[in-house]
């Protein structure tokens, strides 16, 4: 496996973190040459420091002061990052992600729950309509 995302979301890149930004937000053809471009936006994947730094340039918030704000509210994230669907959406409403925060966190059985059954990839969500919210699931191990 080459594909930087496909090894984060399969728990393989436990010390990196991935981030995406959607075209709608952040406007950078530069962006291409560091990730991986999806029908919206772009996805990073680089080693942790670089990527905290890189969401603080990017949005102006500290990485883990988003992800503690965002996780408070729980939504559902897309499993490739890319998309998501807002808690705060309502019929008729237009709603988007503007960007996802995640890491992976290796399997802990001591913990149990989900951390028991595998890897566990967090991902924080910042929506058009300014709601932040977290989703995680265990990694796709494949």
């Amino acid at each position: 496996m080459t594909d930087p995302r496909e090894e984060f979301l399969a728990g393989e890149r436990p010390d990196d973190v991935a981030l995406f930004l959607a075209d709608s937000y952040v406007s950078d053809d530069r962006l291409e040459r560091f990730g991986e471009r999806v029908e919206d936006g772009i996805v990073i994947v680089v080693d942790g420091e670089s990527g905290r730094n890189a969401f603080q340039a990017a949005t102006d918030m500290e990485a883990m002061q988003f992800a503690k704000s965002a996780m408070d509210l729980e939504g559902a994230i897309d499993d490739d990052l890319a998309d998501g669907t807002c808690p705060d959406a309502t019929e008729g409403e237009e709603h988007a992600v503007q960007f996802v925060f995640a890491f992976a966190e290796e399997q802990n059985e001591d913990v149990g729950g989900i951390y028991a059954e595998g890897d566990v990839v967090h991902a924080y969500a910042q929506c058009t309509c300014g709601t932040a919210y977290s989703d995680r699931w265990n990694a796709t191990n494949a």
